[in-house]
């Protein structure tokens, strides 16, 4: 009984490694603090990977403006950035050099 409950445990503690380590569970890292540092910035709803651009744009964002992104947990492409507008808290895209100013707030 002893064995198989170390093996059991041995097995449960790779699931959760695996689990904490998988690409797909850095997405579940909430967006740290941060402002818009340029003057304006377009925040688009998604991101293209064929054309590799921005489409939809929503609307623009102005310096000071809280956003959040977590840099090496949310995904950039191409200098796009996915980050969270803490205005009405939704996701869209935002050129990365305009994202600035972390835990500033």
């Amino acid at each position: 009984m002893k064995k198989l409950l170390t093996a059991g445990s041995v097995c449960a503690a790779a699931v959760l490694a695996i689990t904490v380590a998988a690409p797909g569970a850095l997405a579940d890292v909430a967006p740290e603090h941060a402002i818009n540092v340029c003057q304006s910035a377009s925040f688009y709803q998604n991101f293209d990977s064929a054309t590799q651009q921005p489409v939809n744009l929503i609307t623009t964002l102005y310096y000071g403006k809280k956003v959040g992104h977590t840099p090496g947990a949310q995904p950039v492409y191409d200098g796009w950035a996915a980050t969270f507008d803490y205005g009405p808290q939704i996701w869209g895209y935002m050129e990365l050099n305009c994202i600035g100013g972390y835990n500033s707030w």
